[in-house]
């Protein structure tokens, strides 16, 4: 009872088909008679796979392997007729397959129809159509610069292989401080492309590494058929660090070519690409440093130049020569305006002295000291007829020096 009730208490975590129940569960023969009615209704199946365990004689029975996973299925069939006889252990085939559940003994079966090998021309045409893809998302024309001096260069290839010596030691000849940090993986065959995938993440993730190498040193069109693996080349693509190519064939480029930041040759030009050359670069600075002396030269040079033929000038050779004169100019400027001024002044004087004669010989002044006299009433005004003036009225006398009062009579 406790072990009923145990699983009682872990069925109740998991969903419980509607159609069965506890109390009224299905028989075996039920479930195995649904099971056959699903997975007849998927037909006929295309699929695609490695060959291991094959055996090949009336009839085939054989192990199918997926080519990026973990994962395999059991095939077989009885009639040969549309089977490739040269298929081998390890060739890469599609067939066409019927799953088959046996409700009689629960077991499930691949019975193959049709097999035949992946052959070059498919693969080739597949390839071009994943290079049609990317470029229309625009994967393959966006490239990033690479960094003139990285401060450490990831590197993914195969453990202790060539691609990987080359790499090292053509770097390091060209500056021997560049730092690698280098991640093995399996660079061909159904496994490689995970641990290919893993291993470009793992470098862009790191915040030391500048640049991300993957490298191979050539090989077979079946060879390099995993760089040319989309999950392969989308995790390329997707790296925010530039990547560079280093496959190392020429006459089939992998789709990796195309999406990556860079494309280089062999291992050996990837290092030359992504390492600057120590010994150049200090010729290139040396060059530089004496253009930059010559022209610093050549400017103090002319300034020296500029400087004598500035001293030279008449105004530098007696800096107050230009006083002077402007003192002489101001001197004879005072001259003229004094002469101008006493000019004007003699002219005035005369002019007054005319006016003052004119005044002068106008003044009734002038005719009291003549003798003659000036007579007014107490009320100021001038008696010109004594008979308008009363007997006995005071008068004024002004005379040429004083004046007299008198009484008229």
């Amino acid at each position: 009872m406790s072990d009923l009730g145990s699983w009682g208490s872990q069925s109740e975590q998991a969903p419980v088909s509607k159609s069965s129940s506890q109390d009224a569960p299905w028989p075996v023969s039920k479930l195995s008679q649904t099971l056959k009615d699903y997975i007849d209704r998927l037909g006929f199946l295309w699929i695609e796979g490695e060959i291991t365990k094959i055996s090949l004689t009336n009839s085939m029975f054989a192990t199918l392997r997926d080519l990026t996973v973990e994962a395999s299925v059991e095939i077989h069939a009885w009639n040969l007729g549309k089977i490739d006889k040269t298929i081998q252990h390890g060739d890469r085939v599609v067939a066409l397959v019927k799953p088959n559940f046996w409700p009689k003994n629960g077991k499930l079966t691949m019975q193959v129809v049709e097999m035949r090998k992946v052959g070059l021309g498919e693969l080739l045409e597949r390839i071009e159509r994943l290079r049609t893809q990317l470029a229309a998302e625009g994967l393959t024309q966006v490239k990033q610069p690479l960094p003139f001096l990285p401060n450490c260069v990831g590197l993914v290839t195969g453990k202790d292989s060539d691609a990987e010596k080359d790499v090292l030691q053509n770097a390091r000849l060209r500056w021997p401080e560049v730092r690698f940090k280098v991640v093995h993986s399996l660079v061909q065959g159904d496994k490689a492309a995970p641990e290919i995938i893993k291993a470009i993440q793992t470098l862009d993730a790191d915040h030391e590494v500048d640049v991300i190498i993957v490298a191979r040193g050539g090989g077979s069109f079946l060879d390099l058929l995993v760089f040319s693996d989309e999950a392969v080349v989308r995790a390329a693509a997707a790296t925010t660090k530039p990547l560079v190519s280093a496959i190392g064939h020429e006459n089939d480029r992998p789709v990796l070519d195309d999406v990556a930041d860079l494309r280089a040759s062999t291992p050996t030009d990837a290092a030359k690409r992504v390492v600057p050359d120590v010994v150049e670069e200090r010729r290139q600075i040396g060059q530089l440093l004496n253009r930059a002396t010559v022209q610093l030269q050549n400017r103090i040079g002319a300034g020296l130049e500029f400087v004598a033929q500035t001293r030279s000038r008449p105004i530098l050779a007696n800096p107050y020569a230009f006083l002077e004169l402007r003192a002489q100019e101001v001197l004879a400027a005072r001259d003229r305006t004094r002469n101008a001024f006493g000019n004007l002044l003699a002219l005035e004087g005369r002019t007054l002295e005319h006016l003052l004669q004119q005044v002068r010989s106008l003044s009734p002044q002038k005719t009291l000291d003549r003798g003659y006299a000036v007579v007014r009433t107490a009320a100021g005004q001038v008696v010109a007829d004594a008979a308008s003036v009363p007997t006995g009225t005071k008068l004024q006398i002004r005379v040429a020096k004083g004046s007299l009062e008198a009484t008229s009579n």
